[in-house]
């Protein structure tokens, strides 16, 4: 890694729809998970990766999730709040002045992860992080280890640490988890206003500065209100 990252952008903009009813009175970033909103679950990892600066974006019932922040005293957390749903792309690329020039952290607000045996994994992703020859490193989980999830997978990992897409295979053997790397230069040239993070993913495939790190601990996918209760039993089982 070239620098310490010290900068993080939150994605708590999404409507949560697929976790209705429980999204209808309330954002899925603070919906609770084991005792803990996911939102506090993702900030106190970036507290014990030593953030300095962090960009929570809002759209949907952003005003709950600002009261919620003003709550918490660490990390130091600016809003970013989307009058029109940007997507993850355009949430991104409308908070990057204030994220500053060099690589930072993206976290989804709305997932759930295990530290694993080896390093907390936002300390492996930025040791793992080389500017020289990565525009972005995602975190990915082999599916056997994404409690809940029971998807076709996503990406593919060579033994240069480079990611490619499924494509027409019809199993991937890893899934992202919605943590990562990203250096500003991967938002060079990005479309204007809403588009997904796989728009710039895909372009960085094709000039090979897409890297994978694969965690080594459960990840845990919530997308309905039967995953959140799988996340629950998982968590209170404890490590298979």
């Amino acid at each position: 890694m070239s620098a310490p990252i010290s900068s993080a952008m939150v994605l708590a903009a999404g409507l949560g729809l697929r976790l209705r009813p429980i999204t209808e009175t309330l954002p899925k970033p603070l919906v609770a998970v084991a005792g803990r909103s996911m939102l506090d679950r993702a900030l106190d990892a970036l507290v014990d990766a030593g953030i300095g600066t962090c960009i929570v974006n809002t759209h949907y019932l952003g005003h709950m999730i600002a009261d919620h922040l003003r709550r918490r005293s660490m990390p130091p957390v600016r809003i970013s709040a989307e009058e029109e749903l940007l997507d993850t792309g355009g949430g991104v690329a409308r908070a990057l002045p204030m994220l500053g020039p060099e690589p930072f952290f993206v976290v989804n607000a709305d997932i759930l992860w295990e530290e694993g045996p080896n390093d907390l994994a936002l300390a492996r992703l930025a040791d793992a992080f080389d500017a020289a020859r990565l525009d972005a490193l995602l975190l990915v989980v082999p599916r056997d280890r994404a409690v809940g999830y029971d998807g076709a997978g996503d990406f593919t990992l060579d033994d240069d640490g480079r990611l490619a897409r499924r494509g027409a295979a019809a199993r991937a053997p890893y899934v992202f988890t919605g943590v990562q790397v990203l250096h500003p230069r991967l938002l060079a040239g990005c479309p204007a206003g809403p588009f997904s993070l796989n728009v710039l993913y895909d372009r960085a495939i094709e000039a090979g500065r897409l890297g994978g790190l694969v965690h080594d601990g459960r990840w845990f996918h919530i997308g309905t209100v039967e995953g959140l209760r799988r996340a629950e039993a998982g968590l209170k089982a404890g490590p298979p």
